[in-house]
């Protein structure tokens, strides 16, 4: 397709957005409710969950690169991508429903293989929807206003599951199994309806045939060391180690949300159902800070500020309630002081983790300047890679914590001790401060800002008018 020169029309911009809900849903089911419910509802035990979990999005983030890779070469009459958002929605269904359903007794070898079966669905249906993003259009400040858009769909969907979660499905029973089964058909629904949604609705935009690639068709091995090239461009593992930090952290949080809403604030069942009209109105907050923010300080120094920002408000109410300057717990003052600091904590976090994917866009031409080829495929599954290996390692750090703390399966959060929560906070706090600092420590090198990525448009461009087949300036 012919990117879009000026403003992307706001209807594409949402349909592209919209594909993005089933990689919320699925976020927010493993990050937040899959390690309590084998844990907790199933009986595994946590550091069995927590490394099932780990492996399979390691192993899932090796597929990836191969899906990114894969849909750069596709070349069909429906261009690039959207032959794999019309295939793979369905059977993305079919593994979620089973996922929150499994036959028997659970076992780590049937949740490794059902985790791993669910995250290589969604990688093919998430990288080259996301992928489309730098297709669509080459302004600096557009491809952040597409992110946006999928931010804001991805985290409307995870949140509507957290508010069903919470008000339809396990209301009064965070621990009935019959709860977790209704809220995975319910979601296997809600995905494959968005993504093909999606995809029919940006079909006449990016529909058409590719041109054909250079060397297109090479085999396995060549293929591996195209994907090794794109990876290695420095501004590509800036931002993929900026990507790992900031998720780590977002990971431990989301996996540990429940074990503290629960057994730490003690949220009634009023607040957990309000959360998350909170947590989406916190994602709005960011959609409406990240453009001023990126307009004054660019987006590595977006990144650099608000990660650290987002962690301050996380750990300040655990630092306060440590030194007794908390209201009593459960309390409407506390929860609504509670409530105040993750607003404040989830729209810096969001704002930061918002500029990271935009700044995976503009390294689409840095690394076509370098390789002769446009990659974008390939560089949202290297995203995606340290995103989901981010993922994974924060949920196992997060089953560690929890053996650290010494919480047993099981426990009711009545007949948790103090000292069990207070290492499980003291743990948390210095976990999420460490990640935030090396976050920020990464993207400061970050080699791209405006000036050098319009300069970087303008020389590819003259290249194209001398040279209409080339794709970059070395071919």
């Amino acid at each position: 397709m012919i990117p879009i020169e000026g403003r992307v029309p706001t209807r594409l911009a949402l349909a592209n957005g919209l594909g993005s809900v089933a990689y919320g849903v699925k976020d927010n089911g493993f990050a937040t409710f899959l390690l309590l419910f084998y844990n907790q509802v199933l009986g595994m035990d946590a550091r069995l969950v927590s490394l099932a979990l780990l492996i399979a999005l390691v192993f899932d983030g090796l597929i990836d690169p191969v899906v990114g890779h894969f849909s750069d070469n596709t070349r069909t009459r429906w261009g690039r991508r959207l032959p794999f958002l019309y295939l793979a929605p369905i059977p993305l269904a079919l593994a979620w429903a089973f996922l929150w359903s499994p036959i028997g007794d659970p076992s780590f070898g049937m949740l490794l293989v059902s985790a791993i079966l669910v995250r290589a669905l969604v990688a093919m249906c998430e990288v080259p929807s996301a992928a489309l993003i730098p297709e669509i259009t080459r302004d600096y400040d557009e491809r952040t206003r597409l992110t946006r858009f999928r931010f804001m769909f991805s985290w409307g969907g995870g949140l509507l599951m957290l508010l069903l979660a919470y008000g339809v499905f396990l209301p009064n029973a965070m621990l009935a199994r019959e709860g977790y089964r209704n809220f995975g058909l319910f979601g296997a629904a809600l995905m494959a309806l968005c993504v093909l949604i999606s995809a029919i609705s940006q079909h006449r935009w990016v529909k058409g045939m590719p041109p054909e690639r250079t060397g297109q068709g090479k085999g396995a091995i060549a293929s591996l060391a195209e994907i090794r090239e794109s990876f290695s461009h420095p501004a590509c593992l800036i931002v993929m180690g900026g990507i790992a930090a900031a998720l780590t952290a977002q990971g431990i949080t989301f996996a540990l949300s429940n074990y503290l809403y629960l057994y730490v604030w003690k949220f009634t069942t009023t607040a957990l159902q309000v959360f998350p009209f909170l947590l989406f109105g916190s994602v709005i907050g960011a959609s409406l800070l990240v453009g001023k923010a990126q307009f004054r300080w660019g987006k590595a120094g977006t990144v650099m500020r608000m990660a650290p920002l987002g962690m301050v408000f996380w750990a300040g109410p655990l630092l306060l309630r440590w030194q007794g300057f908390w209201p009593e717990d459960g309390t409407t003052a506390s929860i609504g002081i509670m409530f105040a600091c993750t607003f404040l904590s989830n729209t810096f976090t969001v704002t930061g983790t918002m500029t990271l994917w935009s700044m995976v866009a503009d390294v689409v031409e840095a690394s076509e300047e370098q390789t002769g080829r446009r990659s974008e495929g390939t560089l949202a599954a290297g995203a995606f890679l340290a995103s989901k290996c981010a993922g994974g390692l924060g949920v196992f750090i997060t089953g560690l914590l929890l053996s650290f703390a010494g919480l047993e399966a099981n426990t009711p959060p009545d007949a948790v001790l103090p000292e069990v929560t207070y290492r499980l906070s003291i743990a948390y706090c210095a976990s999420i401060a460490l990640l935030a600092v090396l976050t920020a420590l990464i993207v400061r090198k970050f080699p791209i800002d405006r000036a050098t990525h319009e300069a970087r448009l303008a020389r590819l461009d003259q290249v194209a008018r001398v040279d209409p087949d080339a794709t970059g300036l070395h071919p």
